[in-house]
């Protein structure tokens, strides 16, 4: 028997409704507008109201990839998070319990911003091992939990927000098809951006920055500009294609200085990247399926349009993959 290949069926997004806006963030830190759009191409960001958490984005997103997939049910949930609601249990099965698929398979995995195509990775596994014939992958964080207030480092850049996709078993060569996959990490180099305390190595400090977002700007910086162009350079070769078949450039939207540097090492036009991060900030995990959801919904990315999809995140961790964009319904 063929091995089955994850097509993509369903795509949903949601973002929370309260819009901050750099003028809102210089009335607090010592920052410009001007300052915050030429660094990052961000010119306003979602931020999640109080008692709206993880798994509540999760669930909104999933519901709507579910109904854009035209079918509720689903075999397996991984949640791709680095701020689940709770450092134990998991979040998906509560996200998955939310959806009213209670008793599936569903688990977290976090790669930070990379997260979206590691658990992309993961839930093709589960289809090419015959463990379930659809999956639902949601990207969810709400990452300004983890932010100092009054750091101008960071503040500026995330926001929060969620998106999801329904992948099916199906054939390698239809459109939607995922693959093949480049992932990588590097331990080494973990301190470049870190929330030190509240984990097993450090659960508590009385320093209050310990528990805050730490990053290192200008070395993360160099180091997403390069990973991402080796690991599409890389899943490219593993697919025989060459630059200039690839319609549109789906990066992590962590910095639009970022994804221009990225694409000139990849000889890529300006004109086929897809970009969103001037309304949404960073948004980790959620970053590529927001992307996804916002260029299909305006018409940017259709049907037929080969895709590459890459991340870079904290860990290090890096990632890469490729598909066929296939003809789908976005919600709004």
């Amino acid at each position: 028997m063929p091995i089955q290949a994850a097509v993509l069926a369903g795509l949903g997004a949601w973002l929370p409704p309260r819009v901050v806006d750099n003028e809102e963030l210089t009335r607090r830190l010592d920052t410009s507008d001007e300052w915050i759009r030429t660094r990052t191409g961000i010119h306003e960001r979602r931020v999640v109201d109080p008692g709206v958490s993880t798994v509540d984005m999760a669930i909104a997103a999933g519901r709507k990839a579910l109904r854009s997939a035209g079918s509720e049910r689903a075999d397996a949930l991984v949640l791709a998070t680095a701020t689940p609601d709770h450092p134990c249990p998991a979040s998906a099965p509560q996200v998955a319990s939310g959806l009213g698929l209670s008793g599936i398979a569903a688990f977290d995995v976090n790669a930070v911003c990379s997260g979206f195509v590691y658990a992309l990775a993961t839930a093709a596994g589960l289809i090419a091992g015959g463990v379930a014939e659809r999956v639902l992958v949601v990207g969810s964080d709400a990452f300004t939990t983890l932010l100092d207030p009054a750091d101008r480092t960071t503040v500026p850049i995330f926001g929060d927000g969620a998106g999801a996709v329904v992948l099916r078993a199906g054939s390698p060569d239809e459109r939607g098809a995922l693959g093949p996959f480049d992932l990588h990490s590097e331990g080494e180099l973990a301190e470049l951006l870190v929330v030190p305390a509240g984990g097993a190595k450090q659960r508590v400090s009385d320093e209050p920055r310990d528990h805050f977002l730490v990053m290192r700007g200008t070395a993360v910086f160099r180091q997403a500009n390069a990973r991402m162009a080796e690991s599409s350079l890389a899943v490219l070769d593993r697919a025989g294609m060459k630059v200039d078949e690839i319609d549109r450039f789906v990066g992590h939207q962590a910095n639009i200085r970022i994804l221009k540097a990225v694409a000139r090492q990849l000889g890529l036009p300006e004109d086929r990247l897809v970009v969103n991060i001037e309304r949404v900030g960073n948004t980790s995990a959620a970053s590529i399926p927001l992307a996804l959801a916002d260029a299909a919904g305006d018409g940017s990315l259709r049907a037929g349009h080969r895709v590459l999809l890459s991340a870079f995140g904290a860990g290090l961790t890096w990632g890469s993959t490729l598909l066929t964009w296939p003809d789908v319904t976005v919600e709004p």
